[in-house]
């Protein structure tokens, strides 16, 4: 439930089409305004494909679709498309969202990765990357000059995010289970062209320990940014309300 009378409305500038049918599920149980604008590119997993799909024009053309809708915070709904820029690139990324959407509250994925990390304190992180291994590491490098530490990479090497978005629950479930390590206090999975929300409930009962999905993070920052808390344990231990949603 959301712990303010005004419905909290958070813009999504998404990429392509795969997995953006997350986000009304999310703001079905939590109550919000999820709208989804998408930017098109190609959707290949790749660093110069990535670095052309998060470039500012492109962005700044999804925030002018949002223009209407009042919102209180934004988020480029891209993980890939974030962290291969770098830790000062990514920051740079969405300053210059934020500027282009009128200076409202504004983050990535990537971001949100490291924000929600901090909040539940976990510092060692098994990840379980959708991505070919090369691109996988760069979130890696990512995760690294936030102060998280990853354990255990794990890459999928899947080349595109509309393949990653036809996967299976039963696949998804498989993958996130079968790359946890005991070491880890948290599994990440990175990528927002995966389906997770409805699975999220399963996945941290199978593995015993918060399980981070890039649309779950992506809806936690962008209501953390706008100033709202929310508890909601069908998306999992960072909805719930002894998480430090403060942390940025």
């Amino acid at each position: 439930m959301i712990h303010e009378q005004r419905t909290a409305t958070v813009g999504i500038i998404y990429p392509d089409h795969a997995a953006e049918d997350d986000y009304p599920y999310a703001a079905d149980l939590l109550g919000v305004a999820l709208p989804v604008v998408h930017i098109y590119g190609t959707d290949l997993h790749a660093v110069p494909e990535l670095l052309d799909l998060g470039n500012p024009e492109r962005l700044a053309s999804g925030a002018a679709e949002l223009a209407d809708e009042h919102l209180d915070a934004l988020v480029w709904a891209c993980t890939s498309g974030s962290f291969v820029y770098g830790p000062e690139g990514a920051r740079e990324q969405v300053d210059r969202l934020a500027r282009a959407s009128g200076d409202v509250p504004t983050t990535s994925t990537s971001f949100a990765f490291t924000a929600a990390l901090h909040a539940l304190g976990a510092s060692q992180v098994a990840v379980a990357a959708s991505y070919p291994r090369d691109v996988a590491e760069l979130f890696v490098d990512f995760l690294a000059a936030a102060g998280i530490g990853v354990v255990s990479l794990a890459d999928a090497g899947i080349d595109t995010a509309a393949e990653v978005g036809t996967l299976s629950e039963d696949a998804v479930i498989e993958f996130v289970e079968g790359n946890d390590r005991p070491e880890a206090q948290a599994v990440v999975v990175p990528d927002t062209a995966m389906h997770t929300l409805r699975i999220l409930p399963e996945l941290e009962k199978r593995i015993g320990k918060p399980v981070l999905t890039a649309n779950q993070v992506t809806v936690w920052h962008g209501l953390t940014l706008a100033g709202y808390r929310v508890d909601c344990p069908d998306l999992g231990s960072l909805f719930e309300e002894e998480a430090d949603h403060g942390a940025r």
